[in-house]
């Protein structure tokens, strides 16, 4: 028999993945698109189609483990003026979607939680928190192929930045190395509970602002 308050939260929580890795990658696309950059646009990583964004082993692992991936979007940094910055900025843009999609479901949770909607509706919202929350932080560690080693291209002289972004295809077998020992957890860990504190101490004040 299917147990439908365990399949249900796992449910919510791959929705919610679908709709913040969606929007993280199409951020990252519309940013290289703005700074002259046609890649993801020709190929079709603008798109709101969910399909083209998700790798179903990616998802499948941030549902069951709370890690996971999405089909990176490329990136040619040929036609940016300034290589290093446009190539921050395109990183950068993904981390702030989610930050952004977080503020958006607190709210959406505030709202709903005032006029009394229903919990499966609210619990959407939870989940679409976390994971943006999660997303956002855990993108911005200067960990190759992370958002935050291109990021940190601004600070570092580029011959050495260089040397570490050659070393990004073997970074995600190192980033799983690293949670999997607990290393990484810690410090994940902290920084999300202080980002879901923040977020949720904003939350406490428009629902008082509704009362």
């Amino acid at each position: 028999m299917i147990d439908l308050d365990t399949i249900i939260p796992h449910l919510l929580t791959a929705l919610a993945v679908i709709v913040a890795v969606m929007f993280h990658e199409i951020s990252h696309g519309l940013a290289a698109y703005a700074l002259g950059d046609k890649t993801a646009k020709e190929q079709g990583r603008l798109s709101l189609n969910p399909l083209r964004h998700i790798d179903w082993i990616g998802l499948l692992m941030f549902v069951t483990l709370g890690f996971g991936w999405a089909k990176p979007v490329q990136v040619d940094t040929r036609y940016f003026k300034n290589q290093r910055l446009g190539l921050a900025a395109v990183s950068f843009a993904g981390p702030v979607m989610n930050f952004l999609l977080a503020f958006v479901s607190i709210i959406a949770f505030e709202i709903l939680l005032f006029f009394s909607a229903s919990l499966g509706i609210m619990q959407f919202f939870l989940h679409l928190l976390q994971v943006n929350i999660v997303l956002g932080v855990f993108n911005l560690f200067p960990i190759p192929p992370l958002d935050g080693s291109k990021i940190l291209g601004l600070i570092l002289p580029e011959h050495i930045h260089m040397k570490i972004l050659r070393y990004e295809r073997y970074g995600m077998f190192v980033l799983i190395a690293l949670l999997w020992i607990g290393v990484l957890r810690v410090p994940l860990n902290f920084l999300v509970d202080t980002v879901w504190d923040w977020y949720f101490m904003v939350g406490r004040w428009i629902y008082n602002l509704l009362r």
